[in-house]
């Protein structure tokens, strides 16, 4: 009688085990077949475009790419009105020349009046650093607004980093400009795609738990000032 009942245990568990089985592969070739619209959407919801009112200054952040896409885009939006000036912002790559000198000759080719062009060289190497020399121009120039223009899979980083790093006072939008190595409707048909979106990933863990120092005392500040209405320059 018990051999009985273990051998119906036994039966049991594997047809269990191969219902598991079943329900694992369909839902692997339900995955594979919808892997297209998936991954589209993935790329669709990482890239961010602000709405843009006018604002005081264009930022374009270096590096841009072969096509000049970066440059292409802030044009665009200088014609339309949206900032009266183009920060062409770049690496230094020797004394004398560096990313923004190609940024400006970029913008002049597309119809940006020199006069218009403020070219901001930095030695950041990454976009928290490039944020933190961007904020000692916006400062200085006392900016209360300003676009920051880069590639589309660049967008909800650099608008994650720039809102963290430049001061409360200072309203960020961001746009989006095309890239011509990165097309959302298909980033994962090119390795070039692959690695940008996988960096982008990664750099946006590490530039949070970089900035997590600052998101915790802006918040308990805040809540300082809520509570108590206190000044929070007393704070500092």
């Amino acid at each position: 009688m018990k051999h009985g009942q273990a051998n119906e245990g036994e039966s049991g568990g594997i047809f269990l085990n191969l219902i598991i089985l079943l329900c694992l592969m369909i839902f692997c070739a339900f995955l594979y077949l919808v892997r297209r619209p998936i991954l589209r959407f993935a790329a669709e919801m990482w890239i961010v475009e602000d709405p843009l009112d006018k604002a005081d200054a264009l930022i374009v952040l270096g590096d841009d790419n072969f096509y000049a896409d970066r440059s292409t885009r802030a044009a665009q939006l200088f014609r339309e009105g949206k900032a009266p000036v183009i920060v062409a912002s770049g690496r230094r790559l020797r004394p004398n020349a560096g990313i923004a000198e190609l940024m400006e000759h970029d913008l002049l080719e597309r119809g940006v009046p020199r006069d218009r062009i403020v070219r901001f060289v930095h030695d950041g190497d990454n976009t928290i650093e490039v944020a933190q020399a961007l904020t000692r121009l916006v400062k200085e120039r006392k900016w209360h607004s300003v676009i920051v223009v880069t590639s589309n899979f660049h967008t909800r980083r650099t608008r994650y980093v720039f809102e963290h790093v430049f001061p409360e006072t200072v309203e960020v939008r961001v746009a989006s400009a095309s890239d011509g190595d990165f097309d959302p409707q298909h980033w994962w048909e090119k390795s070039k795609s692959l690695k940008e979106l996988t960096q982008e990933f990664a750099g946006m863990m590490a530039n949070w738990w970089e900035l997590r120092g600052k998101n915790e005392k802006k918040e308990t500040t805040q809540s300082v000032v809520e509570l108590g209405g206190l000044n929070p320059l007393l704070l500092v």
